[in-house]
């Protein structure tokens, strides 16, 4: 294929993605090379099989600019060292997961190609010898070294270099440094904008310290970070203007700390306070008088905010377009209240056991430019409420209503007026059948994902309708459906389908199984019960990983859904709670 992509494009191909391609071999990507010769762009990621023979043969692209190479585990410092010689242009380079690169490859790459903005190093098992070189590089401007673990304190506090064009820094899941190594690592860096850090150091107050000069700093993310409330006030002393913070699952955030913050950094438009448990009223009412331009909020689980709260948002942050309020006390008052943010485009209401079709009607009536709407497991909500989405929110895309014993077809009918949904998650909803899918199928052209596990109603019928008008679907999840041989064939013809999940489908033969693999040639990704192996034949399965397409073998028992009154008790709540 590859051959016939370089004869036909030549010089007019500037870029290609084969990052999701297992066809081809180093012949191919050698004609590619050598016929389009003004490629500037390619994306090598997850070519397990690439190995230093291919980096050389990538070698000959001498006008390439941007080059991903994430999780080519076997090409190693000769093959990079081919690169650095060849592609003296480069601009942004992707290792990430090349774990037989090492600290020769990269300050190869660094000493020949000097063009370089962006370097990506996730992952790798680099030291300190790599960092002076890397710090050189007169452009460089986003680095990413998450998960580098030889990289510690000792390492950096010998650093003399420093990289006055640095934009942007990410050190995320780096557990052996502290402010004392980022200090040296960041020193000189005045152009530094946006600083991850998650799941890193403790946020202490000599960390916030040592970030304390950087006045362009606009963007920074603890995530997963221990924090202590002296760090985040110290955050709160910083003379730049943050616009986006996350404190995303970090413990020890509490609220005399977060008001003291957001009432200096006024300008935020992102805030992500997830599964920060510790926080109550308080930290919302300075979040929203002090923040008015907020567009993004996310505050998961934070358990302890009181419906009251969630008003707030409506009545003083109407810029928001992003909310993630999931398995929280919002109730209707504060969704009638959140109407009010005409932009609003997510909106996450996952376990909010306290909303119904009379808060979701605020929603609807108001918010005409939803796209995403996620109501997992809100039990409160019927066929009514999501009517009423539909027709006050017709750029609708995504919908997760999974889960939900009062969703009917009639939910599914009404979700058909939405043209543009590419996404629908309808898992354990069992009042749903092949009528309602079948009025999807039809309607919703663009459908790309669909999760259909459990819900027993639905047989082959609605599989043909899907074969027939959705010939976007690239995924689906069929467990436990009543679908047969005929409707897994019938989805099979389907040319866009990558990945499929086929668990306890009681009325699947293995001859149908097999007939289906072959006839889905353009699958990647199958998940099947384990009592499928044996009755394959194995030259059928090597053919279609051959052919590349992964099986993943599961040995689950078959699982009776819960009752949602069990599911309510599970997590503590009153069964009878609305």
């Amino acid at each position: 294929m590859l051959n016939v992509v370089s004869l036909a494009c030549k010089d007019t191909l500037c870029s290609i993605n084969l990052s999701r391609s297992r066809f081809f071999t180093n012949i191919g990507l050698s004609s590619l090379v050598s016929s389009c010769f003004n490629l500037v762009e390619i994306d090598l990621s997850n070519g397990v099989e690439l190995n230093d023979l291919a980096a050389a043969t990538i070698a000959e692209a001498k006008n390439l600019e941007k080059l991903w190479l994430s999780r080519c585990k076997l090409i190693t410092d000769m093959g990079i060292g081919c690169v650095a010689v060849g592609c003296r242009k480069l601009r942004l380079i992707c290792l990430k997961w090349c774990l037989k690169v090492s600290d020769l490859g990269l300050q190869l790459l660094a000493l020949k190609c000097n063009e370089i903005r962006s370097l990506d190093l996730s992952y790798l098992q680099i030291t300190e010898k790599c960092l002076p070189s890397i710090l050189q590089l007169q452009h460089l401007e986003d680095l990413v070294l998450e998960g580098c673990l030889g990289i510690d304190d000792d390492a950096l506090s010998t650093l003399q270099q420093s990289c006055k064009s640095l934009k942007t820094l990410n050190m995320s899941n780096c557990h052996n440094h502290s402010h004392v190594g980022l200090s040296s690592l960041i020193n000189g860096a005045e152009n530094l904008r946006e600083l991850t850090l998650a799941y890193g150091p403790a946020i202490t107050e000599d960390l916030a310290k040592c970030l304390h000069t950087f006045s362009g700093l606009r963007s920074v993310k603890f995530d997963g970070c221990l924090v202590k409330c002296s760090g985040v006030r110290a955050i709160g002393r910083w003379p730049c203007s943050l616009k986006e913070l996350s404190f995303s699952k970090c413990s020890g955030v509490e609220d005399d700390s977060l008001s003291f913050l957001v009432q200096a950094h006024k300008e935020l438009t992102k805030l992500d306070i997830t599964c920060c448990r510790k926080i109550t009223y308080e930290s919302v009412d300075s979040i929203t008088s002090s923040c008015r331009s907020l567009t993004s909020v996310g505050m998961e689980s934070c358990s302890l905010v009181p419906k009251e709260a969630f008003v707030l948002f409506g009545q003083r942050c109407e810029l928001i377009e992003e909310l993630d309020v999931t398995d929280t006390k919002i109730d209707d008052e504060g969704l009638k209240s959140i109407s009010r943010c005409s932009k609003l485009s997510s909106l996450k209401l996952g376990i909010c056991l306290n909303i119904t079709d009379d808060g979701l009607k605020h929603i609807g009536s108001s918010c005409s430019k939803l796209k995403e709407l996620d109501l997992y497991r809100s039990l409160g909500i019927t066929d009514e409420g999501i009517a009423a989405v539909t027709f006050g929110c017709p750029e609708l895309e995504i919908i997760n209503i999974a889960y939900n014993d009062k969703i009917t077809d009639s939910s599914l009918i009404s979700l058909s007026r939405c043209s543009r949904l590419r996404v629908l998650e309808i898992r354990g909803c069992p009042h749903v059948s092949s009528k309602g899918l079948s009025a999807i199928a039809v309607g919703c052209r663009q459908l790309a994902v669909m999760d259909i596990k459990k819900c027993f109603n639905i047989n082959d019928n609605a599989m043909l309708q899907l074969a027939q008008f959705s010939q976007n679907l690239k995924q689906i999840n069929l467990s436990y459906c009543s679908v047969t041989d005929v409707g897994l064939l019938a989805l099979a013809s389907m040319n866009q389908l990558r990945n499929i999940t086929v668990l306890h489908l009681r009325g699947l033969t293995p001859n149908g199984l097999a007939a289906a693999l072959l006839t889905c040639r353009g699958i990647t990704k199958v998940k099947l019960h384990a009592s499928f192996k044996p009755l394959l034949p194995k030259s059928l399965l090597d053919y279609i990983e051959a052919h590349g397409c992964v099986f993943h073998w599961r040995d689950k028992a078959f699982q009776v859904e819960m009752d949602p009154k069990g599911w309510k008790l599970h997590f503590g709540k009153s069964p009878e709670a609305p």
